[in-house]
């Protein structure tokens, strides 16, 4: 069934697919139907061989604006229970493929959040990111509180998630929010350059490394270090390890088959 509300580019470079939120009358507002169709979409392209690294976009006005509050405004608390929206994001969170997130304009809320769950963020000059849930009342539910404490600090996160506030493209590149601002014009190609670049290395190797810096978030450095040494290891058991290493002495490029 054709998605409705999200645009995939199968192939926007070699080993790189684009999936495009599309919902501009709503900002890309992120309803239900939505988020289904994005994890779909991306346990797809994870599943596929072809594919080595992800871009996800908005358009130039908005990555996504937030959740679709008139989706959610006559909800009680168990309906919200019995919904279990975070489980779509907790399914996109088990992605193994490197995923780039291209910001430009509004990346607000739930479009924060979903920024925050890809590894990286390219961000057009006229990027704003911001969790402003407490203006109708509640609180960023899909990882807000911890994923932006951890990307800016304890002080820039309080400011945003207590008063609202939207911080811009540059302030977001100081706090270590994002990668990098480009022109307008330029965030999505550079965010696919990025892709691009990730997508010519070995798919194993790049796997395995995103597992690792993921770890550091969720374990001691003792452990980290154990689960980094475990996939190092474990590379040297690859097709890729040995045609990588060969090349270099041999003073070649190599060719990764992810193998």
């Amino acid at each position: 069934m054709q998605p409705e509300y999200i645009i995939v580019h199968q192939e926007v470079a070699t080993h790189v697919a684009h999936i495009q939120l599309n919902r501009p009358n709503a900002l890309n507002a992120l309803n239900l139907q939505l988020m289904t169709e994005l994890k779909t979409a991306l346990q797809a392209l994870d599943a596929d061989g072809q594919v080595r690294a992800i871009v996800i976009s908005g358009n130039e006005k908005a990555f996504a604006a937030g959740a679709d509050i008139t989706e959610m405004a006559g909800k009680s608390a168990i309906d919200m229970y019995n919904i279990d929206q975070f489980s779509t994001w907790d399914a996109i969170k088990k992605i193994k493929k490197p995923l780039i997130a291209a910001v430009s304009g509004f990346a607000l809320g739930g479009g924060c959040e979903l920024a925050m769950l890809c590894d990286m963020i390219i961000a057009s000059e006229t990027a704003r990111f911001g969790q402003p849930e407490i203006k109708i009342g509640v609180m960023p539910g899909a990882g807000g509180t911890q994923r932006l404490t951890r990307a800016v600090g304890k002080a820039l996160a309080m400011e945003m998630v207590l008063t609202g506030r939207f911080i811009t493209a540059a302030e977001a590149l100081q706090a270590g929010l994002i990668n990098r601002i480009t022109p307008v014009e330029l965030y999505l190609e550079e965010a696919v350059n990025l892709a691009k670049a990730i997508a010519a290395m070995s798919p194993l190797a790049a796997r395995m490394a995103k597992e690792a810096v993921l770890k550091a978030f969720d374990t001691g450095l003792e452990e980290g270090l154990h689960f980094e040494r475990r996939n190092f290891y474990l590379l040297f058991a690859s097709a890729d390890q040995q045609e990588g290493m060969r090349a270099f002495i041999e003073k070649r490029a190599p060719a990764f088959t992810g193998k």
